[in-house]
């Protein structure tokens, strides 16, 4: 099997050779499907003058390993993790007058806005075939070290990914680095137990959020100070995340729901599956709706989510 047959659909590649301007070579560029347009940011980013649609398709490189690691998102993550337009007026918002900006951890695309000049920034091929056709254009990289140019976007923005990065510090760095304006949406992680499916059925989501995620205090000194604003969780919320289904209990039953939700696919099977067990027996019973039948009243919800912007001084 050719390695480009394991992702769920194909993706085109082309990789830039090392030469002076780009902090890490080699440098891989993709798109579902790889077009002309992005020969725009070849120069904007790298220093690369070279039309980057006339360079020729690679194989992505890495596949085996990330598909290894993200078989179980399997091809279903672009289905669960989709932009719920509430939540993303919000981002939008919180972006400005930005005209250009690099999306940090970029996944799928959910939350690019279509009315800006946007570029991906994502690790992951197995995410990166999972972006719809005629999305962003994606940089293949890492938070803590971007190969892109100084102050090459008005602003950056990151979604639901700071508690995965291995440098915390390094990557906000980055985006200060490589834009005036950042935008941040993600969880007070001292908060996990406000939602009553991480309280009572499965904490040890809530205990791993606690050893990986950062508190809200460290990104905004590491920032050098920003706004915090929170974002109330929409009940009939469209995008699959931890509290997404604070108002739909039965969601949590759904095994493919919870294989979209990070903190529950990297936990041992035996940590999640007694407690989706006692849901299904206490919503049969009557007992969750006893205890939590007043949230059905509700249409938000606050979970401890929030934006974090900040602007840097010219």
């Amino acid at each position: 099997m050719d390695q480009v047959d394991l992702l769920p659909h194909p993706v085109d590649v082309v990789c830039l050779p090392a030469f002076p301007r780009c902090r890490t070579s080699p440098v891989e560029v993709a798109a579902c499907p790889l077009g002309p347009e992005i020969d725009s940011i070849g120069e904007k980013l790298f220093g690369y003058s070279a039309p980057l649609s006339a360079l020729p398709r690679t194989l992505p490189g890495g596949i085996g390993e990330e598909v290894k690691s993200y078989e179980l998102f399997g091809g279903g993550y672009s289905s669960f993790r989709r932009s719920d337009p509430r939540i993303e007026g919000r981002i939008h918002a919180a972006l400005g007058t930005a005209r250009s900006v690099l999306n940090v951890g970029a996944g799928t695309g959910s939350y690019e806005p279509t009315d800006r000049s946007v570029t991906a920034l994502e690790p992951s091929w197995r995410m990166i075939s999972q972006r719809p056709p005629g999305s962003a254009p994606v940089v293949r990289g890492e938070a803590g070290a971007m190969p892109i140019a100084d102050e090459a976007f008005d602003a950056t923005l990151a979604i639901f990914t700071i508690q995965h990065w291995a440098d915390l510090e390094a990557g906000l760095g980055e985006m200060m680095r490589v834009s005036r304006r950042q935008v941040i949406f993600t969880f007070d992680v001292t908060r996990q137990r406000d939602l009553w499916f991480t309280a009572d059925y499965v904490p040890a989501a809530a205990e791993l959020e606690e050893r990986r995620a950062p508190r809200l205090e460290q990104v905004v000194k590491a920032l050098g100070g920003a706004t915090v604003e929170a974002v109330p969780i929409p009940g009939d919320c469209i995008d699959g995340f931890g509290a997404a289904y604070w108002r739909r209990p039965s969601a949590y039953l759904d095994p493919n729901v919870r294989a979209n939700i990070s903190s529950l696919l990297q936990l041992d099977p035996s940590q999640v599956q007694p407690g989706v067990a006692r849901l299904a027996a206490d919503l049969e019973s009557g007992s969750w709706q006893r205890r939590y039948g007043h949230l059905l009243e509700l249409d938000s919800l606050d979970l401890g989510y929030h934006l974090i912007v900040a602007t840097q001084a010219a």
